[in-house]
């Protein structure tokens, strides 16, 4: 049962890198929606990558979980909050929030229990 419960870290990291190399690869297409366009979405997908990465091999993971957190937060608030004021997009931006704000949350708690480098914060 351990083995399989082994897996949830890296069924965990494997979307982040899926996503952040989905920034990289449709950046223009995400610019207008990114406060700082195009360069905040190569940012934020080289955060993504990161912590995938981070994640898989266990440096430093516990402040990249701490700061993948805190990177959903900000998509919420910055990007996602945002459709919520068009009502053709409201539903899909509910979501968006609701799926980053668990994101969020599942990262810090990676972070709180799971993490193996302390180095950096304790």
């Amino acid at each position: 049962m351990n083995a399989i419960l082994g897996l949830g870290k890296y069924l965990f990291a494997i979307p982040f890198a899926i996503f952040g190399i989905l920034h990289f690869m449709g950046a223009d297409a995400m610019a207008p929606m990114a406060p700082g366009g195009a360069i905040m979405v190569y940012v934020s997908g080289a955060c993504l990558i990161a912590a995938a990465v981070s994640i898989f091999i266990g440096k430093y993971d516990k402040l990249a979980t701490a700061l993948l957190g805190l990177l959903l937060l900000l998509f919420v608030i910055l990007i996602h909050a945002k459709g919520m004021s068009d009502p053709a997009q409201s539903q899909m931006a509910l979501m968006s929030i609701l799926k980053d704000l668990s994101l969020a949350g599942a990262a810090w708690m990676y972070s709180a229990s799971l993490s193996k480098d302390n180095s950096v914060i304790g």
